[in-house]
């Protein structure tokens, strides 16, 4: 009974704090419920949240990411200058930074690359420049060996040109006969005395000698040497017979060169294109530093110039390599005639002439030192020497 009592008393005793607890909950402003949310927003939330619970890792990496993204490296570069002035800074980017070295680099290998190729061209162009120098000093020194052999040749022919007219003269003064070769030499004059005062000499421009021109004159050389012997000998037996008979013939034999009664062809060159004086033969000449291509016969002005051989005038008029006014005549079989630095031309190109025709009157016109014919044979465009011709 006691018990239950209390209880009771207890119960009374609580009632009137419940009282006023709920008094003092009724004055407290109103709670503000959260607005419904939508059934997709829901869906999504709870979506979200399930995949937050599931994979929490994911959410941890996206948020590293981010704070990557915000975050960017930044670096400054002062500049403390020694007056105590201002320092300046100068703030870059990692990512300008590293595209700075990186065009540095790329940079400086361009130059590294450049420089090489600079150099080795420079080498290479050094080394070739080097042996065009040396090509051109040995060449140098064969033009000189070959302008030295040439003068040689040109020595020795003036030699037996000497020679030949000791002999003639010899000839002349024992009343020997002529050499047979006597119009081969062209020491001789060509239908006329030699009088000495006619001295013209020309042809084409200087033509500087080849290893050719020199070889041919060096052959011609040989050539007349051995004429020289064989006629020294032949004037040696003769000399020797007119003792035994113990006198010498009455004047002086003329020179051969008479066409009366010869049988060469028409069309072969036979004969002097003019009357006059060898003043220039055939070969090298003036101290072996020019090929003549042909003989010049030199005489007075207006002297006749006339054909050698019957042919077809191919040019008639002025010629501007040097041969002044000139005449080629064509004789067919692969021969033709030149005749140079005439005073007046008297043929047209396609008119045919014989031999002993008029073509011409000498003159000096051109590359010439004074009235001549230059006078040439060529065989199948090649020069030979007239000589053999006359």
């Amino acid at each position: 009974m006691a018990k239950n009592e209390e209880q009771k008393a207890a119960k009374r005793s609580s009632e009137p704090e419940q009282a006023e607890v709920t008094d003092k909950t009724t004055v407290m402003p109103p709670v503000v419920l959260p607005e419904e949310k939508k059934p997709e927003e829901d869906a999504a939330a709870e979506k979200t949240a399930e995949q937050s619970e599931d994979n929490p890792d994911d959410e941890g990496k996206k948020d590293k990411k981010d704070k990557k993204k915000k975050k960017q490296t930044i670096y400054t570069i002062k500049l403390i200058p020694d007056d105590d002035g201002d320092t300046k800074s100068i703030r870059l980017p990692a990512r300008v930074l590293k595209f700075g070295i990186a065009s540095v680099a790329a940079g400086a290998l361009l130059f590294v690359g450049a420089f090489s190729y600079s150099v080795y061209s420079t080498f290479a162009n050094q080394s070739g420049a080097s042996e065009i120098r040396e090509l051109r000093q040995v060449n140098n020194i064969q033009q000189e060996q070959l302008l030295q052999l040439s003068k040689k040749a040109n020595a020795l022919q003036d030699e037996i040109d000497q020679l030949t007219q000791l002999e003639n003269d010899l000839r002349r003064m024992s009343g020997a006969s002529p050499a047979q070769d006597s119009q081969d030499d062209g020491s001789g004059d060509g239908q006329g005395a030699v009088s000495g005062q006619h001295d013209g000499q020309g042809g084409p421009y200087p033509q500087a000698p080849s290893f050719d021109n020199v070889s041919e004159t060096l052959d011609n050389v040989e050539k007349s040497i051995q004429k020289r012997r064989e006629s020294l000998l032949a004037l040696q037996q003769e000399l020797k017979a007119q003792q035994e008979e113990m006198g010498l013939p009455n004047g002086a034999v003329s020179l051969p060169g008479s066409l009366v009664g010869s049988s060469v062809s028409v069309t072969t060159p036979t004969g002097w294109p003019a009357r006059g004086e060898v003043s220039s033969p055939y070969g090298l000449r003036w101290n072996g530093s020019d090929f003549h291509p042909g003989i010049d016969i030199a005489n007075d002005m207006g002297t006749p110039i006339v054909a050698t051989a019957d042919g077809t005038v191919v040019t008639a008029g002025w010629n501007s390599g040097g041969y002044g006014n000139m005449v080629d005549i064509d004789h067919g079989n692969g021969i033709m005639t030149r005749y140079g630095h005439a005073m007046q031309v008297v043929v047209s190109v396609g008119q045919h002439v014989r031999r002993g025709q008029i073509i011409a009157y000498m003159g000096s016109t051109g590359f010439s030192t004074g009235p001549h014919v230059h006078y040439e044979v060529r065989v199948n465009g090649q020069t030979v020497n007239p000589i053999s011709y006359l």
